[in-house]
């Protein structure tokens, strides 16, 4: 059921772009990890996923925490704006065609459903337009044994929230 390292490996040895893409989801703190049958994957896709055990943290300008959804909601706070946006720091973390990318609550679920994360941090999920243009954005975590998806204003920001991404190769 699960995915043959020699394939992995062969897929990230075609494809430098998708090492570098990898390497920044480590170097701030996603602990990048191949999740296997990824709902929204084609077939011979490989998804890799961070799967540190609460939101991903990082450090200095590499902090994945802390930080409104998107970069319009940043760009909307008129005061105590933080560093940036979870959106926004996921479209820098790209080489070539390939691109780190919010989850959505599918996926979200998914990762839940291969161990147990966000137990006292949130993450942030990618966002349905309808939502997004009323001022809003999902986020998940795990709580007394459950998966959640709520809702907040996209301007908010919290220490103890960021965001999880996926790159597929």
């Amino acid at each position: 059921m699960g995915v043959k390292w020699s394939n992995v490996k062969a897929k990230l040895e075609a494809q430098p772009h998708a090492m570098k893409v990898i390497a920044a989801m480590e170097a701030s703190g996603g602990e990048p990890d191949v999740v296997a049958k990824w709902p929204s994957a084609a077939r011979g896709v490989i998804a890799f996923c961070d799967c540190s055990a609460e939101s991903p943290a990082g450090a200095g300008e590499q902090s994945r925490r802390s930080l409104c959804f998107d970069d319009a909601a940043w760009k909307a706070r008129k005061e105590a704006k933080p560093r940036g946006s979870a959106m926004g720091m996921a479209a820098d973390m790209r080489a070539g065609e390939f691109a780190v990318r919010l989850l959505t609550e599918a996926e979200y679920a998914h990762v839940q459903s291969v161990g147990e994360f966000d137990l006292k941090t949130s993450s942030w999920l990618a966002t349905p337009t309808d939502v997004r243009e009323r001022g809003g954005a999902l986020f998940g975590d795990r709580r007394y044994g459950r998966v959640f998806t709520y809702h907040n204003g996209a301007e908010s920001y919290y220490a103890v929230r960021g965001w999880r991404g996926v790159v597929l190769v």
